[in-house]
This record gives structure tokens, C-alpha cells and sequence, in this order.
């Protein structure tokens, strides 16, 4: 039992830095993925508070005149 207890120790040391390394990518990665979802939420709340600002004020409503057209397409079925 202590030779393999010896051994394992033997082997986490020979890899140890390459574990390590392996550490901070994932680290780096699980950080630059959580930035990420951070932006995206907050650009989310921020979209969705201008869109109800917006939404709020009063629109302009525009009236639109189809007389022209109408007697237009009216002259060519004639």
C-alpha cells in the first residue's frame, strides 16, 4: 500500500506542471465565459430598459394619402 501511495505522489509530481497549466486555462476560460454572460446580461437590461423608455412617449401618428394611387390604378382598369 505505501509503494502505491509512493508512486501516485511520483507520478502528480512528474505532472504537475502540466496540471497546473491545465488549471489556469480552464480558469481563464470559466472567467472570459462568465464575462461574457455578464456583457450579454447587461446589454440585455439595457436594451430592454430603453425599449420600455420608448415605449413610454408619446408617437406621432402620420396620415397617408392613397387618393392618388387609388385613381391612378383606377384609370388603368378603365
Amino acid at each position: 500500500m505505501s509503494q502505491e501511495k509512493i508512486d501516485r505522489r511520483k507520478e502528480e509530481k512528474a505532472n504537475r506542471k502540466k496540471n497546473m497549466a491545465k488549471q489556469r486555462r480552464m480558469n481563464v476560460l470559466r472567467k472570459a465565459v462568465l464575462a461574457a454572460a455578464g456583457l450579454v446580461l447587461v446589454g440585455w437590461l439595457g436594451y430592454s430598459a430603453y425599449d420600455t423608455y420608448v415605449a413610454d412617449k408619446n408617437r406621432e401618428v402620420t396620415v397617408v394619402d392613397y387618393n392618388a394611387i387609388n385613381e391612378y390604378l383606377n384609370g388603368l382598369s378603365n
